[in-house]
């Protein structure tokens, strides 16, 4: 027999097999073996978030900045529920997470023991899969398994639960050499052959293109979005993105036509709403995407492509399915426009010049401007002015969940994949801050901002304690409206103005807030201080808590109200009674 290992050494041993340098977590007496000999492992570092919720944020925003998956290590019971938000909002995002929980001793499972919950119970439906190891001879494959379940297909959450018992019991390490496994059904997810000619038809027949895309060409590495790039140059279509796909394409680019959605442009919600085929690349048609969907995009043709064969069909049909990696796709539809549609590609822009002629109508309606005041700081206008002055940082941006998520999206230009970190499909107050932790762990030296709001940002308030302890000199950007923005927004537009619970009366005094945390704080009121102190906040090497004084009463527009279609959008407060038509013309 070889040496042998306990549960915790074989826990660190996989972890360094998988060359991963850090772990976020919050220790507790079910996982301390494994606390405990992390003294041994000095490639690994630790980060001590102040709760685990905090921990789980932090681990999605190390992964989603750096394309590494994100490490997390809770105690059982309280521990592990209160990771059960990060997990979600890593599933509905497919942020690859790898969650170690602690468990109580598996003679005491099913006891109602001292800090005992089902883990894996609770946390099915929101990973990918997850474990309970009952032997710590399964241990190192059941570790191994996770990474790799979720880093490959669709990223996610997995999670391991360990029982104390298991931690301390010794046996063999061995990690047995895989073959390659296929993704999803298909080796690699690779795009056959067929599938690109039926591709290249159905572009070849459209008068009104667009591509469509999302998070899947983020997920699928930096050279999908060189692909994608490649590819709207090649065919010079119009190309809008969802929230999660935003810096997959230049933001400032002419053929970008802003995020579609519930607060994407005008162009790109009549683009989507008048197109004849619409190339879905990465992007799980959300219902804040398709608004109603019987009136999603009526008149198009649909091609979708994802890596997660049951995210097709699943709320939109489609008239051609591709099951692929996105990189694999754009390689090969790449490949064959240059190989064989010479042709086509010579001819194609003019073939579109008119649809383009539509495109440029809809962006005279200059959906995102905003009535700016020379008294009060406009929230468009911080975000323009914090975009000025970091752009040329190759700054990573965080959110919140808010007004001030979407304002920093429609303002905040991304020419760069995995510089924007924020939550999609959960849409969890809170994330930004511990996300930016994450964020600055895995890119030190780098320009790291949390555009908040201050209802929210208060949320995981506790992480700037985190912030401090390790040096990272995150900046909180604070859109302070003093209401739940959002909230308020959607009460004053479909209940009456009934402002019911969403105003925040005795909000802290965020810089002596940020004082007492050991970092510094800055507060703007006027619009001409913000470039002086933004400057300030971005050039000092400390975390920094940014009180930005807002309108209280702007509101995040443009906007589809919820159960209606693109062509149905609110512009501003002139026309909120006013809906749009296909044409771009508007109806009383």
């Amino acid at each position: 027999m070889g040496k042998l290992f306990s549960g915790a050494e074989i826990v660190f041993k996989v972890l360094e097999h998988h060359k991963v340098e850090h772990i976020f977590g919050y220790p507790g007496g079910a996982v301390l073996p494994i606390y405990d000999e992390l003294k041994n492992h000095k490639t690994i570092k630790h980060i001590l978030a102040r709760h685990e919720q905090g921990a789980g944020h932090a681990a999605e925003g190390y992964a989603r900045s750096s394309g590494k998956p994100g490490v997390m290590l809770v105690t059982s019971g309280p521990g592990a529920t209160n990771a059960v938000t990060a997990l979600t909002d890593a599933y509905m995002d497919s942020v690859p997470i790898v969650c170690i929980s602690g468990q109580v001793p598996t003679h005491l499972i099913g006891t109602d023991a001292f800090q005992e919950c089902d883990t894996t119970g609770i946390t099915r439906p929101c990973t990918k899969h997850n474990w309970l190891v009952k032997d710590v001879k399964d241990l190192a494959a059941v570790m191994d398994r996770a990474f790799e379940v979720a880093t490959t297909g669709r990223p996610g959450p997995v999670l391991v639960d360990i029982p104390k018992d298991i931690q301390f019991k010794k046996t063999e390490f061995v990690l047995k050499n895989k073959k390659k496994k296929q993704v999803n059904g298909k080796l690699n997810g690779k795009v056959s052959n067929t599938e690109i000619d039926k591709v290249v038809n159905m572009m070849k027949k459209s008068s009104r293109p667009i591509f469509y895309t999302g998070g899947g060409v983020i997920n699928s590495g930096p050279e999908a979005s060189k692909l994608l790039r490649e590819l709207v140059a090649l065919t010079g279509f119009p190309i809008t993105s969802t929230l999660q796909g935003l810096g997959a394409y230049p933001g400032d680019d002419p053929l970008f036509l802003g995020m579609l959605g519930m607060h994407g442009t005008y162009e790109a919600n009549n683009a989507m709403y008048s197109c004849d085929l619409m190339i879905n690349i990465g992007a799980r048609f959300d219902d804040r995407i398709t608004g109603k969907v019987d009136e999603f995009s009526p008149k198009s043709k649909k091609i979708h492509v994802d890596i997660d064969p049951s995210s097709i069909g699943k709320n939109i049909k489609v008239d051609l399915p591709v099951v692929s990696d996105v990189e694999s796709f754009l390689k090969a539809l790449n490949k064959r426009f240059k190989e064989k549609n010479k042709d086509f590609l010579n001819s194609n822009k003019s073939n579109i010049s008119t649809w383009w002629k539509d495109i440029d109508k809809w962006r005279q309606k200059k959906s995102l401007s905003f009535k700016n005041s020379k008294e009060v700081i406009k929230p468009q206008y911080a975000v323009q002015r914090l975009y000025e002055l970091s752009k040329d940082k190759d700054v990573y941006i965080t959110t919140e969940v808010g007004q001030h998520q979407m304002w920093a999206a429609q303002h905040y230009k991304f020419n760069k994949p995995n510089r924007w970190m924020t939550s999609g499909g959960l849409g969890t107050m809170g994330y930004g801050l511990p996300a930016a932790v994450g964020v600055q762990v895995a890119n030190p030296g780098k320009l790291v901002i949390d555009i908040a709001g201050e209802a929210s940002v208060l949320m995981t308030m506790q992480e700037m304690s985190t912030a401090v302890q390790y040096k990272l000199p995150i900046k909180i950007f604070i859109l302070n409206n003093q209401y739940m923005g959002m909230v308020r927004q959607w009460q004053e537009l479909l209940h009456e103005k009934n402002y019911s619970e969403s105003y925040t009366a005795a909000l802290p005094n965020f810089v002596k807030l940020a004082e007492a945390y050991g970092c510094i704080g800055i507060q703007a009121k006027k619009p001409d201080e913000l470039d002086e102190k933004i400057n300030e906040m971005i050039n000092v090497n400390k975390p920094v808590i940014f009180d930005c004084l807002v309108d209280p009463m702007e509101n995040c527009f443009p906007m589809i109200p919820s159960g209606k279609p693109h062509n149905q959008m609110l512009l501003g407060p002139e026309d909120e009674k006013e809906e749009v038509s296909d044409e771009g013309k508007t109806l009383v």
